[in-house]
């Protein structure tokens, strides 16, 4: 299979990036976008790039907030048929708390029943198609993450609750080999998830985890824990970028060491 990062926050390969991520991924003769970034620049990229957006099969959306679903009314404008598979519980209700107020970090206000014809809603466990499967969490007491990074839920009463990443979903390639995880901010720790995936696929082996791990605000002590659980489950190959952060990326890649690295708008890789 045959990935390739669309937008990252840095700039590279001769391409602009954002603070978003977009994923291309093609996987024998399917394609599937994972995310569009906090705007358009996706699609403009993806042409520089050469990639036809109109050949992609599935669209997926790995968690509801705004930097990594805002360009998908663009994708649908260039793609008139591939339907977009959300988690079932991802609604227009995700907030940060920032200096005591609750700011809207959703996906666009209306998606839903604007597109509501492109829209799939995903199980928690869920095969779109023949190898390619949707994950969401199992890992108890997500709500104490949320808390910590003052992600909040809007409930329909119109109180805040802390955010247990119900609406993020993992998604998983089945290669011969083993597994290879996406999961594009990693709300719930990407170590966390692996060993989720790792429930889901007993006795296979965890090739390669790709995504944002959302250390950007942590410190130097916790993001070593963190590479240290990581090591532990034994996954053979992590790609980072995105929330990461600049210094998470370099203590990762002195924890990691080879099975390190990062990625930034513009790459190519093969697994």
């Amino acid at each position: 299979m045959k990935v390739t990062i669309l937008t990252d926050n840095k700039d590279g390969n001769g391409l602009k990036g954002e603070w978003g991520l977009s994923f291309y991924i093609e996987y024998g003769s399917r394609i599937v976008l994972l995310d569009t970034g906090l705007s358009d620049l996706f699609s403009r990229n993806a042409d520089l790039l050469g990639l036809d957006l109109q050949k992609v099969d599935y669209a997926v959306l790995s968690h509801a907030h705004d930097d990594h679903a805002n360009g998908f009314d663009a994708f649908f404008e260039r793609n008139d048929h591939a339907p977009l598979y959300i988690a079932r519980e991802c609604y227009e209700n995700c907030y940060d708390k920032v200096g005591g107020r609750y700011k809207y970090a959703g996906i666009p206000q209306g998606i839903l029943e604007r597109r509501a014809d492109r829209i799939v809603r995903a199980d928690d466990d869920e095969y779109i198609d023949e190898g390619i499967r949707l994950l969401g969490h199992t890992t108890p007491g997500l709500e104490k993450l949320g808390l910590m990074e003052q992600m909040f839920l809007k409930t329909g009463n119109r109180k805040y609750i802390p955010d247990d990443f119900r609406h993020e979903q993992s998604l998983v390639f089945e290669l011969d080999e083993g597994v290879v995880i996406f999961n594009s901010c990693s709300h719930a720790g990407a170590d966390n998830i692996i060993s989720e995936v790792m429930q889901a696929y007993p006795g296979q082996k965890i090739l390669t985890m790709i995504g944002g791990f959302h250390l950007f605000n942590k410190d130097e002590e916790y993001i070593r824990a963190f590479a240290r659980r990581v090591m532990d489950t034994g996954v053979q190959d992590v790609y980072t970028g995105h929330c990461t952060g600049e210094k998470g990326m370099e203590i990762l890649e002195e924890e990691l060491g080879e099975r390190f690295h990062g990625f930034v708008t513009g790459l190519e890789f093969e697994i």
